[in-house]
C-alpha cells in the first residue's frame, strides 16, 4: 500500500513539473483582476556566489543564464529542479502584454520572494522590494512594447541576515520566488485595497478603500455584492482613501458548519476587482452558564480544537505542488473533527486560506520571527510585515486571530551578568514594551480580530493580548497537576504568565501549542502520540476554564514527527476502531465528551469492583431529544489464557443540557474473574440511537484462579536459552520484550508440568522487529538546532518507537517444537500505536520512553499429543521462534505489547 502511495506522491510530483504552468489559478481569489498573464513555469536562472551581477551588468547579459528553474518553486527545493548553489539568483524569461492592454497600466506582481528582490524590463530598472512573505509589484508600462517579446530579469538575494524574518526556513528555505509571479492589466485609477468589515448588529457592510494612481478627477466606485444588490458612491478627486456602507438584506452568516460567501464586484473608474468576504462576527463572550470567557463566532462560544500547521511540503517546501494540495490540507484537519489551524511562523499562502475561508477552518496567523536580537533592523522588518499581511489577508473570513510573536524567538538581548560575567539572553522591559507596542499596532490595523502579543513558553509571559494563551509539552502523566494549578491561577487580575507590569484580564485561557513531542527529554522522536494524547484530552475536557487547544501538529516535519499524518501526507493509525467498535480520531474532538480522567489504563483485582471516574463536558448547543443521553458500556478483552471474553452491555440514562460540564457520578464495573487485558467501551446515544460520542478505559486484571483443569507454563520474553540474530539482539522495558534484528532465532525452554495434560497449545505475542537508527548509533542528536530544521532519521531519537503507518515491515516466523516446524507465521509489521496498551502503562514515569506503545500480534499453535507427551516424558519442551528473512522478531511479555501475558503452554487436563 506504501509503495503505491509514494508512486501516486511521485506522480503529482511529475504532473506538476510536467503541466505547463504550475498552480495556474489565479493566486488571490479575495482580490482578483481579469485580465492577468500567469508567469510560472520554467525561467532561465543564474547564481551569482560572488555577488558580481549588478556590476557585469547581468540584468542585459540574459543569454549567459546557464540553468532552468521552475517557477515559484524556491531554489534548492526538488520541484524547483535547481540545487541550492549559491545565496543570489538571477532569473530571465521572455513576456509579450498583450496589445489590448495599452489603455491600462500593466503591474509585475510577484506574491512573495525571499528576501531582496529588483527587477529590471530590457535593462530599465523597475524597483527592489525587502521582505519575505509578502506581495508587491512593479509598474511596467512605461518600458512596454505591446505584442512584442522583452526581457524580463529578477534578481534576488537571499543572503543569511539575522534581523530577517527567518521563521522554520531551516526545515526547507523559501530561496527567492515561491509565490506566483504573474502581470495584470491595472486601471489607471487603481483600488490598492478593499477591506470589508461586517457588523452582525447592524445587517451592515463598511467597505474600506483605498486608491492610488490618476486620482485628479473624481471617482466612481460601485460594488455590487451577490444576492445584495448593486451601491454606487462618488469619491472626490485627489481623495485616495474612502469609506462606504452597506446594508445587506437578511444577509447568511458565515460559520464553522456554513461557511457562506458573499462574492463582490468592484469598480474604481476603470479598475475592476473582483472579491468575496464573510459576513461573521469574531469576538468574546462568556460560556453559557458560567463567567468564563471563550472566543466567540457572531457571539456564540466556540471550543477551539486546533492543530499546529508548519505549512511544508517535503519537495517544495513553502510552495505547495497544487491547488488541490492546499485544499485537502484543510479536508485533512476538517476531516477528524479539528475546527481550525494555525500557520505556523509562516505568512500562508492566499489560496490555502481561501479554501480555509470556504471550507469552514479558522485559521490564526503567525508573524514569521528573527532569529537575531530585537534590534532597530528586526523592529523595522517585524512592523512591516505585520502591516502588509493583515493589509493582503483581511478579507479571509477564517482568521480569527493575528499571532505576532512566538516564544519570545527574537526578542531577546544578550546582556553581560554583572556577578558572572557572562552573557545572557534577556527578554527585557524596553523589548516587552515594543511587543505591547506591536499587539496595539495589529489592533490599530484589525479591530475585527483578536491579537495575541506573544505565544508564550519557556519563562516569558504576556503584555498586552486578546488571548491568555500558552504553550505546553507534557508526559500523560503530568497533565491533571498542570491543569488543576493553571486553573486555580486563573482570575481576571492574576500575573500568572504575565510579564511585570501587566496582569490577566477577562481574556480567554487558551493552549496554543501542547502534546507529548517536547514532553519527554530530548523530545520523543516518531513515536505513537494517540496514547499520551488520550490522556491529554480526557484531562482538558474536565476543565472548562481552558477555552480551547492547539496539537503540535498537522503533519510531520524535518525535526518533528508527532503529527496526525507524516509528511508526504501519508495516514497514520490510533487503532481505536480495533479497540472500540466505531471509535474513530474523531472522538477525541466530540462536542460531546465524556471524560474519565487521566488514567486511562489501570490495575485492578480479578472479581473486583473496579471505580471509574465520569465527567461530561458539552462545548455545543445542541438540543438533544428528552435531554437525555444514554451511557452504554461493556467490557471487553483477552484473557491470560487467549481466549476472548465479553460482559454483558449495560446502559444508564444521564441528564443533558447544552453546555453542560459535570462531574457525574461513577461507574461501578465488574471485573472479570479472569486475568487479562480489558477495555470498557463507553458509547453515548440520544433517545434516537444517533452515536455523539466514543470512548474507553482500559483495566489489566491480575489475581484469578486457574480452572483445577488447566495449567499455564510460562517464560519472560527475557528467559530465552538461546539467541542469534544477524543485527543484533537486545531487551527493551527492562526485559519485559525481547528484540532480534535481522534474520535469526530465540529459543525458549518450557519445564514440565506438574498435572497430567491431554491438550494443550502455545500462546505468544510476536511482532516483527526492525532494526531503527536509535538501536544502530548512539544519540546523535543532542547538539543539534531542533528550531533551525536539524535533520535526523526519525527513529534516531532515544524515546522513539515509529508509529504504525502505510510503511509495513512485515517478518515472517518459523515455530519450531522440539525441532519440529510446526507452523510459520506471517507477521504483517512491527507497529506502535494505542493498540500497544501495556508498553505505555508500563513506561517508567521519569521523562523517557523506552519502546512506547509497541506491540504484536497473537500466535496461538495447538501441542499435538506426541508434543505433549514429549514435555511430559523429557521434563521440557523447546521452542525455536526462527527467522530466515530480514523481518527480526520481538517477543512481548505480560507487561509489555497488547495482550497480558508471557510465552506460554496452556495445557488442559480434559
Amino acid at each position: 500500500m506504501k509503495r503505491i502511495l509514494f508512486f501516486l506522491f511521485s506522480l503529482l510530483a511529475f504532473s506538476v513539473q510536467a503541466q505547463e504552468i504550475p498552480l495556474p489559478e489565479y493566486p488571490r481569489p479575495d482580490f482578483e483582476r481579469d485580465n492577468w498573464v500567469n508567469l510560472n513555469g520554467y525561467w532561465q536562472l543564474k547564481f551569482d556566489k560572488n555577488n558580481v551581477g549588478i556590476d557585469q551588468d547581468w540584468q542585459n547579459k540574459t543569454n549567459t543564464y546557464d540553468e532552468k528553474i521552475l517557477v515559484p518553486f524556491p531554489w534548492g527545493s526538488k520541484l524547483s529542479e535547481v540545487e541550492d548553489k549559491a545565496d543570489i539568483a538571477w532569473y530571465t524569461r521572455k513576456i509579450s502584454v498583450p496589445a489590448g492592454w495599452k489603455n491600462k497600466n500593466t503591474h509585475l506582481t510577484i506574491g512573495a520572494s525571499d528576501w531582496e528582490t529588483s527587477v529590471w524590463l530590457d535593462g530599465h530598472f523597475l524597483g527592489s522590494h525587502r521582505g519575505g512573505y509578502t506581495p508587491f509589484s512593479f509598474d511596467l508600462t512605461p518600458f512596454l512594447k505591446y505584442g512584442q517579446e522583452q526581457d524580463l530579469v529578477v534578481r534576488v538575494d537571499d543572503t543569511r541576515r539575522m534581523f530577517t524574518l527567518y521563521g522554520k526556513q531551516g526545515y526547507g528555505n523559501a530561496r527567492g520566488i515561491w509565490q506566483t509571479i504573474y502581470m495584470e492589466a491595472v486601471g489607471k485609477t487603481e483600488i490598492d485595497y478593499a477591506h470589508f468589515i461586517p457588523n452582525i448588529d447592524k445587517n451592515e457592510l463598511k467597505v474600506e478603500l483605498n486608491l492610488k494612481g490618476d486620482l485628479s478627477k473624481s471617482t466612481d466606485f460601485k460594488i455590487d455584492i451577490a444576492e445584495q444588490g448593486s451601491h454606487s458612491f462618488k469619491i472626490p478627486a485627489g481623495q485616495d482613501k474612502f469609506e462606504a456602507i452597506v446594508t445587506l438584506k437578511n444577509p447568511t452568516l458565515w460559520n464553522l458548519d456554513k461557511p457562506y460567501l458573499y462574492t463582490v464586484q468592484m469598480q474604481a473608474n476603470d479598475d475592476a476587482v473582483k472579491s468575496y468576504f464573510g459576513f461573521r462576527e469574531i469576538s468574546t463572550g462568556l460560556l453559557p452558564g458560567t463567567e468564563i470567557p471563550y472566543v466567540t463566532i457572531n457571539k456564540k462560544p466556540v471550543y477551539l480544537q486546533l492543530t499546529l500547521d508548519q505549512s511544508y511540503h517535503p519537495e517544495g517546501f513553502y510552495t505547495f505542488p497544487s491547488d488541490e494540495f492546499m485544499k485537502n490540507e484543510i479536508l485533512l484537519a476538517k476531516g477528524i473533527g479539528l475546527n481550525g489551524i494555525r500557520t505556523h511562523i509562516k505568512v500562508d499562502i492566499p489560496r490555502k486560506l481561501y479554501w480555509a475561508d470556504k471550507l469552514g477552518v479558522l485559521v490564526m496567523s503567525d508573524l514569521p520571527n528573527s532569529w537575531g536580537e530585537p534590534d532597530e533592523k528586526m523592529q523595522e522588518a517585524a512592523e512591516y510585515t505585520l502591516r502588509e499581511m493583515i493589509k493582503r489577508d483581511f478579507n479571509h473570513p477564517a482568521i480569527f486571530s493575528w499571532i505576532v510573536f512566538n516564544e519570545t524567538w527574537g526578542l531577546r538581548t544578550a546582556v553581560k551578568n554583572p556577578e558572572t560575567g557572562k552573557e545572557e539572553n534577556k527578554y527585557l522591559p524596553k523589548t516587552q514594551l515594543w511587543v505591547a507596542s506591536m499587539y496595539y499596532l495589529a489592533k490599530s490595523l484589525d479591530q475585527t480580530r483578536l491579537v495575541e502579543d506573544n505565544s508564550i513558553c519557556c519563562g516569558a509571559g504576556h503584555t498586552e493580548t486578546d488571548l491568555y494563551s500558552w504553550h505546553q509539552y507534557l508526559p500523560g502523566y503530568k497533565w491533571e497537576n498542570f491543569m488543576a494549578n493553571l486553573t486555580e491561577n486563573n482570575y481576571p487580575g492574576s500575573t500568572f504568565d504575565f510579564e511585570k507590569g501587566f496582569a490577566q484580564g477577562k481574556q480567554p485561557m487558551l493552549n496554543s501549542e501542547c502534546g507529548n513531542v517536547w514532553g519527554y527529554q530530548g523530545s520523543t522522536g516518531d513515536v505513537d502520540w494517540s496514547y499520551d494524547y488520550h490522556r491529554m484530552m480526557n484531562v482538558f475536557r474536565k476543565y472548562p476554564k481552558m477555552s480551547g487547544w492547539l496539537y503540535t501538529e498537522h503533519h510531520d516535519v524535518i525535526n518533528e514527527w508527532n503529527g496526525y499524518w507524516r509528511f508526504d501526507r501519508s495516514k497514520k493509525y490510533t487503532g481505536l476502531d480495533e479497540l472500540v467498535q466505531g471509535m474513530k480520531d474523531n472522538d477525541f474532538h466530540s462536542l460531546i465528551y465524556l471524560s474519565t480522567g487521566q488514567d486511562i489504563t489501570e490495575k485492578v483485582k480479578a472479581g473486583s469492583l473496579a471505580t471509574v471516574p465520569l465527567f461530561l463536558s458539552s462545548m455545543t448547543d445542541e438540543q438533544i431529544p428528552g435531554n437525555t443521553l444514554s451511557l452504554e458500556y461493556s467490557l471487553r478483552g483477552l484473557t491470560s489464557l487467549g481466549e476472548e471474553w465479553q460482559s454483558e452491555t449495560y446502559s444508564r440514562s444521564i441528564n443533558y443540557k447544552p453546555w453542560m460540564q459535570e462531574q457525574l457520578e461513577s461507574l461501578q464495573v465488574p471485573m472479570p474473574d479472569k486475568d487479562g487485558l480489558f477495555v470498557l467501551s463507553l458509547i453515548l446515544k440520544d433517545q434516537n440511537g444517533k452515536v455523539h460520542h466514543h470512548n474507553f478505559h482500559s483495566f489489566i486484571v491480575d489475581g484469578s484462579k486457574l480452572p483445577g483443569n488447566v495449567e499455564v507454563l510460562s517464560v519472560a520474553p527475557d528467559a530465552f536459552t538461546a539467541a542469534d540474530w544477524s543485527s543484533k539482539n537486545w531487551l527493551a522495558m527492562e526485559g519485559k520484550k525481547a528484540d532480534g534484528a535481522g534474520k535469526g532465532q530465540f529459543t525458549y525452554t518450557f519445564s514440565k508440568p506438574t498435572k497430567k495434560a491431554k491438550s494443550g497449545y502455545l500462546l505468544l505475542e510476536l511482532g516483527a522487529k526492525e532494526l531503527f537508527a536509535k538501536d544502530k548509533t548512539v544519540d546523535q542528536l543532542a547538539d543539534k538546532d531542533y528550531m533551525l530544521g536539524a535533520r535526523a532519521e526519525p527513529s534516531q531519537n532515544k524515546n522513539a518507537y515509529p508509529m504504525t503507518d502505510e510503511t509495513l515491515f512485515p517478518s515472517e516466523v518459523s515455530i519450531l517444537i522440539n525441532g519440529q516446524s510446526v507452523k510459520n507465521v506471517k507477521l504483517a509489521d512491527d507497529p506502535a500505536d494505542h493498540r500497544g496498551i501495556l508498553s505505555w502503562f508500563y513506561q517508567k514515569e521519569d521523562d523517557h520512553l523506552d519502546e512506547a506503545g509497541s506491540y504484536g500480534y497473537l500466535v496461538k499453535v495447538p501441542l499435538s499429543k506426541s508434543q505433549i507427551k514429549s514435555l511430559q516424558k523429557q521434563g521440557q519442551l523447546n521452542v525455536k521462534l526462527q527467522v530466515k528473512g530480514n523481518g527480526g522478531l520481538a517477543v512481548y511479555g505480560k507487561e509489555s505489547g497488547r495482550y497480558a501475558f508471557d510465552p506460554s503452554l496452556i495445557l488442559s487436563s480434559k
